[in-house]
């Protein structure tokens, strides 16, 4: 039975699986996890949602605020064994939720070029892309997308 919760950043199954995404990212693109440490680093933050399988944490995403009326959708993760379940749409319809009960217009987010399946994920739940923003202009590798949450 698939369970969603929303849980907080100190949550030790949230920590176990960001681990496994960074270390995923890091056999697609060739980097190093300390390339991007800066960016993947999520601390202090309440708005993290955890999906469990059986009582075992398979998936994990968050948000943060952007700006007054945006939130940014952070480490997005599922792990591959419980792929194509639907339990990353189970995620982000849970973060999409949370972001709409604390009025929020609008929420963004950045994946990679080499991550089809994300970017069609994303795409088949309303979000397109946009230009590269903040952190990730001028990245050429980054694809960033944007959905309202009131349409």
């Amino acid at each position: 039975m698939l369970e969603i919760i929303r849980t907080n950043s100190e949550n030790p199954d949230f920590h176990l699986l960001t681990k496994q995404l960074d270390i995923t990212l890091c056999e697609i693109y060739g980097t190093k996890q300390e390339d991007y440490e800066e960016y993947n680093r999520i601390v202090d933050l309440d708005t993290i949602v955890l999906a469990y399988l059986d009582k075992i944490p398979v998936g994990c995403g968050c948000f943060k605020k952007m700006n007054e009326d945006s939130v940014e959708i952070k480490r997005m993760y599922v792990l591959p064994e419980n792929r194509g379940k639907g339990i990353a749409s189970r995620i982000l319809y849970e973060i999409e939720t949370w972001a709409i009960e604390l009025n929020y217009t609008y929420a963004a987010l950045e994946t990679g070029k080499k991550q089809q399946n994300a970017i069609n994920l994303y795409q088949n739940l309303g979000y397109t892309i946009t230009n590269n923003y903040g952190q990730w202009e001028g990245m050429e590798q980054s694809v960033c997308m944007m959905k309202s949450l009131w349409a």
